[in-house]
């Protein structure tokens, strides 16, 4: 997801741009710029690829003084990297900042070259800027521009423009892209994330699907898709939502990382009365678990391995048939929905583009909605039936972990809360299940004490071309998620199987060179993993070894390393085994110098197909 910052002030602003974008690198670019109004009426723009140092120097070298301006960091749809292709687009007339993707982009861009537009980049964002500069050309007010403009555009985007001649005037856009509009004393501001806002004002409206709104420095009109006048509520947002400091740690995600235990007790404490032992949901549901025949998990990612992981608690505890799929292919397979069905939509942005059209698509085939985010101000959030909301804080590394852990401890407590009510689990199992829910902060705890082991186990896998995670039952999705942890931020090639699958095909893989990560818990399931684990060790592969201290004695195989975690009940030991997966993935980065924060071609949250 790229940024977005706009302010109409009263002093330069291109300092404050900066600043605002900088608070917005967690989601991931490789360009960035800025536009500001010099003496209220000329256009000037500074552009750069790469990060904002690079964007820095060259404000540096050649200051902007403008007391209204535009800023954007860009991650690359249409178009190279490059500084022709950053942010923000400008003509004579209209200087615009994009997220999303213009899906119509190439017939706008046919039909404007024919009526004697020139474009100077690649990008689908300029066909906005020159539909803009069209109708202004034709006598239309920004206001009217922007707003037919808006009708002849097919696709995702939130968008600011600022034009020439206008110094106290900001129009921003919204559809499927979320922006925000922050309000000031005598100033104002427009972002794509609060996050952005926050050193300016802790008073935020969301605009809604299809808002726009006309800033200045009074305050904001906000219109509709209909363009008729609208209000929106204005919240007085927490500090709490901006701390986004890195602290003592070396990276945001080594401190998100270690920020589970609280994180994760924080978000139990909404869902489990600890002293009654038992499952109390935070709201009124409108569906009843028991006429429930079908849950339908929606993700993408991180939030898909999650899904999984819950699929395995709803059909167990709750005996409730469980369909799981990716949004991406959820939303074009059209699957038949039942009456009587619920879908669960799982991201931590509450942005996801593909979730977000799955969500209607299955709202429009009268299945109710429920969603479990980090983000209780998102889309996802507003337009789902119930929010089950995660209290992860913000999430600033792009490979996620904390979110990953509290959608997991909440996707567990709505599978007790589902078994109890439709009678599979008794009061005795409710207790039994609640009370290792409360003692699972404690086991992330312990589990992290492990991480100097992990660290020097990092040195050898960073040495690896390829790696294989293996992983049975409930542990399965998390050698799924150990192996993306590590494809996302050292670019190390990893996979991860069902371990029973190993001899469908992985094992022609295991070689000498090969360390294979095995996520085995002394369960039910483990004697048959420790045979697949004979299977690696005969062909010569390096076992690292992820189990308890049961399993650790009663394994006789050679591994290349053991690490040991506490013994927890079978309902949590997929969130404590996410830990060690999450730490070898980032120490094994840091050995390989690798971007961890914002890995290459990542961004934290996709708002684009």
């Amino acid at each position: 997801m790229c940024g977005i910052i706009g302010i109409v002030g009263r002093e330069p602003v291109a300092p404050h741009l900066v600043e605002a974008l900088k608070r917005l690198e967690y989601r991931g670019y490789d360009s960035a710029g800025v536009a500001t109004l010099e003496n209220g009426s000329v256009l000037a723009r500074r552009r750069a690829e790469g990060k904002l140092k690079n964007l820095e120097v060259k404000l540096a070298a050649a200051p902007l003084s403008g007391l209204i301006g535009i800023g954007h960091t860009r991650w690359a749809t249409h178009g190279a990297p490059t500084e022709a292709n950053a942010h923000p687009h400008a003509t004579a007339r209209v200087a615009v900042v994009h997220n999303g993707i213009i899906e119509n982009f190439r017939v706008l861009r046919d039909e404007l070259e024919a009526a004697g537009h020139v474009f100077a980049s690649e990008t689908d964002t300029e066909v906005v800027a020159q539909l803009v500069d069209h109708r202004l050309a034709a006598g239309d007010t920004p206001a009217d521009a922007v707003a037919k403009t808006l009708k002849r555009l097919t696709g995702a985007f939130a968008l600011a423009f600022i034009f020439p001649g206008e110094d106290d005037l900001v129009i921003g856009a919204r559809r499927g892209s979320p922006l925000a509009v922050g309000y000031g004393e005598g100033e104002m501001y427009l972002g794509s994330d609060a996050i952005a806002l926050a050193p300016f004002t802790d008073r935020i409206a969301y605009l809604e699907e299809g808002d726009w709104v006309v800033i200045t420095r009074a305050g904001a009109t906000i219109h509709d898709e209909t363009d008729a006048v609208v209000t929106r509520t204005i919240a007085t947002v927490s500090a709490a939502s901006f701390q986004v400091d890195r602290g003592n740690y070396r990276h945001f995600m080594a401190k998100e990382i270690h920020e589970q235990p609280e994180v994760v007790g924080h978000t139990l404490a909404h869902y489990v009365d600890l002293s009654a032992q038992q499952i109390r949901l935070p709201t009124a549901l409108p569906f009843d678990w028991a006429s429930l025949d079908k849950l339908s998990i929606v993700a993408c990612g991180t939030a898909y391995y999650a899904g999984l992981v819950g699929k395995y608690w709803f059909e167990r505890y709750a005996r409730l048939p469980v369909e799981i799929d990716v949004a991406s292919e959820f939303r074009y397979r059209e699957p038949p929905l039942p009456k009587n069905g619920l879908a669960l939509f799982v991201s931590q942005s509450g942005e996801t583009a593909d979730t977000l059209a799955s969500l209607r698509y299955c709202k429009e085939h009268g299945q109710h909605t429920a969603a479990v985010v980090n983000v209780a101000t998102s889309t996802i959030a507003r337009e789902a039936e119930v929010v089950f909301p995660t209290l992860a804080g913000p999430e600033i590394g792009v490979a996620s972990t904390k979110a990953f852990t509290c959608q997991l401890s909440v996707m567990a407590a709505l599978a007790v809360a589902a078994g109890r009510a439709r009678g599979t689990l008794t009061r005795d199992d409710e207790v039994a299940l609640a009370r290792a829910l409360g003692d699972l902060p404690g086991a992330i705890m312990r589990a992290l004490r492990v991480e100097a082991k992990i660290e020097k186990l990092a040195r050898e896998i960073s040495r690896a071309t390829d790696v294989l995670y293996l992983g049975r039952g409930s542990n399965y999705p998390i050698a799924l998620e150990g192996a993306l942890k590590l494809k996302e931020i050292s670019y190390i090639h990893a996979e991860g199987y069902a371990a029973g699958e190993l001899k469908h095909g992985p094992i022609a893989l295991i070689d000498e060179a090969m360390p294979v990560v095995v996520i085995a818990p002394h369960d039910k399931l483990f004697e048959k993993t420790v045979s697949n684990m004979q299977e690696v060790a005969a062909r010569g592969g390096r076992i690292v070894l992820i189990t308890d201290e049961k399993g650790a004695s009663e394994t006789d195989v050679a591994t290349l390393e053991t690490i040991v975690l506490p013994d927890v009940p079978e309902i949590i030991a997929p969130l404590v085994y996410a830990l060690p997966v999450q730490m070898l993935a980032y120490h094994t980065a840091v050995f390989m110098g690798t971007d961890v924060d914002q890995p290459r071609n990542l961004a934290k949250s996709v708002t684009v197909e």
